[in-house]
């Protein structure tokens, strides 16, 4: 009987196949000497009879791991060692260094140790006082909080229930907080920045960069000046007249010779003798200035003046960049001839000896239509001199007959009084510039509700003496009885601020401000703190170099304590970055040490 099978004929090597692959499927896995091949001849052979509980167990032959620490785990799968192969005796001392030290064995210092270094003796000095420091004051906390939780008073409302919280602060009113802390790092910066070779060649550029805006200001004072004047020679009419006589005696004989021709332009009444002309614009000098205001934007402005010997008139110029190619002179007060409107010359005519670095000009806003909308919500506009061309002052005071006059004996006075209380202060503020100046801003923002700037009496003493401002009392009346002129019972607060406390002077806030002009290149007034994280370097910060602390610490650092002298933590307002380095100035004598703390942390 023949049986015709279809299809493809199961064989032995198919069913191997599937069976194998089933086996794979339940967890199973293959010979691993079918695999892998035969042993090598260099691994040892697993013996399994030095696995079991036996008298040999520590034959020669076996060599344990460790007597002290029994392996009970399984063994390291990156290990080349297998169970079954006997450790050998060179890495028995490797492995145990590895394991964790006994409690009972004892600490054994080497007797070749060197001695420790200066700089590490240095660390582990300054290191001990943190930790000192730290200790100290987490148990000052620990019991002013216990003394202010036990006090009866702390169930009562209002006034009472701080009490004991603000003597408490008065007695410890000169300890350094952690702002202080933080603001005493940045003090640290005491070399300079880049090489002098760098240095030299950065301050050439700038310095050709300034030339260039001062001389398009003074081509744009020339041309706008003399398109008012009269076009014609002043002295064209008087000649003219002269030579009428000699025209009409000429006239009979036929043509007038060119020379005693009227070859005037224009038939003019304005009073020649007094026109402007080159020569006569000429004869001046220039000086930079900037607004004092609270307001950032225009406290940006770049001012350039100009004062004219012909008829001591002063005007001033805003010089304006748009983008990088492009920028413009705008008239800023017109010229003309003005007077001071504040302070011991009130009502005097501004002189040549009223030009020098640090002096005040002061104007009516009413009288200059020109001006911002932000400039004329006040009254009057004071413009800071920054910085005078020594040079012409020297040429116009040589070639002016006048007497000139100088400071009066009030004036002497009045500085003399603001120097005396200035000096009072600065030691209480040496170690607490910043917290205490940006305290005492920000609580006089409090005080002025209206928003005009101006305070009484009354609230600035009790000021004082919330932020332990020690002054007389009879210094504090000749001081408000020197800026209270009007006698309206109310002064600028921050004019009180500037004149009680004091202020740095212009070299270093030349640094300040061109440091904020990098953060805001568009002069608004303010900086995102994203920006001040961005540029801020403090690669050069001692600590850093030393290996101390990290650059990115220090930059936490300096951002926390500005952040807390801002009102806003996400933006820098101008007035609140100078507040800070007002404050930081105190504790800086020297103003090259100043000027490196900025160039080093802005790069300027």
């Amino acid at each position: 009987m023949d049986l015709e099978v279809k299809g493809t004929g199961a064989t032995y090597r198919g069913q191997s196949k599937s069976a194998s692959m089933a086996k794979l499927a339940k967890g199973w896995r293959p010979n691993s000497r079918s695999v892998h091949g035969a042993r090598p001849i260099e691994v040892p052979e697993l013996d399994l009879e030095k696995i079991t509980d036996s008298d040999d167990e520590y034959d020669a032959l076996y060599t344990p791991v460790s007597k002290d620490y029994p392996r009970f785990g399984p063994p390291d799968s990156t290990s080349t060692v297998s169970w079954g192969s006997p450790l050998q005796a060179p890495l028995v001392p490797h492995y145990k260094t590895h394991q964790p030290h006994c409690l009972r064995e004892e600490k054994i210092i080497p007797e070749n140790l060197p001695s420790p270094s200066d700089q590490y003796m240095l660390k582990y000095k300054q290191y001990e006082m943190e930790v000192k420091e730290n200790y100290k004051q987490y148990s000052q906390r620990i019991a002013d909080k216990n003394c202010v939780v036990s006090e009866p008073q702390k169930f009562e409302r209002g006034i009472h229930a701080k009490q004991p919280v603000v003597k408490h602060e008065e007695e410890n009113s000169n300890e350094l907080t952690a702002l202080d802390e933080k603001v005493q790092i940045q003090q640290c910066y005491t070399s300079k920045p880049y090489t002098v070779q760098h240095t030299a060649r950065k301050s050439d550029a700038e310095d050709e960069a300034a030339e260039k805006r001062k001389q398009a200001v003074v081509e744009q004072v020339m041309v706008d000046q003399l398109s008012r004047a009269v076009i014609s020679d002043p002295e064209q009419n008087y000649i003219a007249d002269n030579h009428s006589g000699m025209q009409s005696s000429f006239a009979e004989f036929g043509a007038v010779p060119h020379r005693f021709r009227n070859r005037a332009l224009h038939h003019t009444k304005v009073k020649t003798s007094m026109a402007l002309t080159e020569n006569l614009l000429s004869n001046k000098f220039r000086f930079d200035a900037r607004i004092l205001t609270r307001n950032g934007h225009d406290a940006c402005r770049e001012l350039i003046g100009f004062h004219f010997g012909c008829d001591s008139s002063l005007t001033i110029y805003e010089y304006r960049q748009f983008g990088q190619n492009r920028s413009n002179a705008l008239p800023f007060i017109q010229k003309g001839v003005y007077c001071h409107q504040f302070g011991r010359k009130k009502g005097r005519s501004i002189g040549i000896e009223d030009f020098y670095v640090g002096a005040n000009l002061t104007f009516l806003t009413s009288e200059h239509v020109g001006l911002p909308d932000s400039i004329k919500q006040q009254k009057l506009l004071t413009v800071r001199i920054t910085d005078v061309d020594e040079a012409g002052i020297s040429m116009l005071l040589n070639n002016c007959k006048e007497k000139q006059l100088g400071p009066i004996k009030q004036e002497v006075d009045d500085w003399n009084t603001f120097k005396a209380v200035q000096g009072m202060l600065k030691e209480t503020l040496q170690n607490r510039g910043v917290r205490t100046l940006v305290g005492l801003v920000k609580h006089l923002q409090s005080l002025d509700r209206n928003g005009d700037g101006v305070l009484q009496k009354a609230e600035l003493k009790r000021a004082l003496g919330d932020f332990h401002l020690n002054v007389s009392d009879k210094d504090f009346e000749s001081v408000w009885l020197i800026l209270d002129q009007n006698s309206d019972g109310e002064i600028d607060y921050a004019e009180f601020i500037r004149f009680v406390i004091g202020e740095m002077n212009e070299y270093r806030k030349r640094f300040v401000r061109k440091a904020y002009m990098k953060l805001d290149p568009n002069k608004t007034g303010s900086v995102s703190m994203a920006n001040i994280k961005k540029f801020y370097c403090a690669c050069n910060h001692p600590k850093v170099l030393s290996g101390e602390t990290s650059e990115e610490q220090l930059k936490v650092t300096f951002v926390e304590s500005l952040q807390e002298t801002c009102n806003n933590p996400n933006e820098v307002l101008y007035c609140e970055f100078e507040t800070y380095y007002e404050g930081l100035s105190i504790g800086i004598v020297n103003d090259e040490d100043f000027t490196n703390v900025l160039k080093n942390s802005w790069r300027i």
